[in-house]
């Protein structure tokens, strides 16, 4: 059973995250605190698994007591709650930086409190599992078989020209710190899904420009595809890369979702492995679901190598652990290690031997 303290300075919120939440079996609520200087008070007393956490709070808000809590509990699972605005995805990125673990949005407009506790709970159900590991415990787990991805086709030269970037749960962070690593020269374009919402993408984007040697963009349509410049997939749109003569440019369209996501990692992928085939390095960074497997199966196929979070330093271990369960990851990495794995590539390092 998974306990959780909800904090929030709205006794109607409050209401709808317990009434929310209480639809679960696996799931109790320990508590609740109006603010966060109550939270910290009741995290001692009550010992919860999970904490959600409202940004927005009198006396002590979100930012301030992720940051007081991480002091003392690096490792307690926190879900921040925000607001589909410009200002909310700032701070909710900035809490994340701090070290939140993810983020849901509150309901807007929605007609009903029916409605919104129902997107409530198809938001936050499935994070307080994956980020409390409520399935088999992690050392009771099987090491997983890792099959040799296939050969890279005959006469592929293995040279890279492109890096594709799948991250959801915990993505945030991990990209930061593998993008912020890079050096200015870095050769390649390199394309990302973050599972993220429209506004935050853009705000994301910014924010990692400001920190990046590289340059840093929320993709928009028809976008030549340059080296040293990391193109960011909007929220609410899927990305693909098309070649068009010498060139290629970024496209975005709306097509249904694809593992419940816009944009997907698979959508990005598929469109990778078609305009440069065997010539990419494929990243799949901390995520929850499988979103990027089928994408690294076809990638894999044309010879390109894949690159796996490994599970200790992945805040959800769903997407890298799919591609690596399923023999397709080339290498699994400590987060600390991709980014000079990808340096060393591309400056002409053989390729890592498939895991098996």
């Amino acid at each position: 059973m998974v306990s959780v303290l909800v904090v929030d300075d709205s006794v109607v919120v409050r209401r709808l995250i317990v009434d929310a939440l209480s639809a679960d079996p696996g799931i109790t609520v320990a508590g609740t605190a109006p603010n966060g200087k109550v939270a910290l008070s009741k995290i001692e007393m009550l010992k919860p698994d999970i904490v959600t956490l409202d940004i927005e709070m009198p006396v002590m808000d979100g930012l301030t007591t992720i940051r007081e809590i991480r002091k003392v509990h690096p490792r307690l699972p926190v879900i921040m709650f925000s607001t589909l605005t410009s200002v909310g995805a700032s701070a909710t990125l900035e809490a994340l930086a701090a070290g939140a673990s993810d983020y849901v949005t509150k309901p807007a407009n929605v007609g009903s409190v029916a409605e919104s506790i129902k997107s409530v709970r198809e938001q936050i159900i499935p994070r307080i599992h994956a980020l409390c590991r409520t399935g088999t415990p992690r050392a009771a787990r099987p090491a997983p078989r890792l099959a040799a991805p296939p050969a890279r086709p005959a006469g592929g030269t293995g040279t890279a020209e492109i890096v594709a970037v799948g991250c959801s749960t915990g993505g945030p962070d991990a990209l930061a710190k593998v993008v912020n690593a890079l050096p200015a020269d870095f050769p390649l374009p390199i394309v990302v899904v973050q599972h993220m919402p429209q506004v935050f993408t853009k705000m994301f984007a910014e924010r990692l420009d400001r920190s990046s040697r590289l340059h840093v963009v929320e993709a928009r349509p028809e976008m030549p595809v340059k080296a040293g410049t990391v193109y960011i997939a909007p929220g609410d749109y899927h990305m693909e890369v098309v070649r068009r003569g010498t060139g290629v440019f970024t496209h975005l369209q709306q097509g249904p979702a694809e593992n419940f996501c816009r944009p997907a990692v698979d959508v990005l992928f598929r469109s990778v492995a078609q305009t440069y085939g065997g010539a990419t390095l494929g990243v799949i960074l901390t995520g929850m679901g499988q979103d990027g497997k089928r994408g690294s199966e076809l990638l894999a196929s044309k010879g390109a190598e894949i690159v796996a979070q490994d599970e200790a330093t992945s805040v959800v271990w769903g997407m890298p652990g799919a591609v690596a369960g399923a023999g397709l990851a080339h290498a699994i990495l400590p987060l600390k290690d991709i980014s000079q794995h990808l340096i060393s590539r591309v400056a002409g390092g053989r390729p890592a031997r498939p895991r098996g």
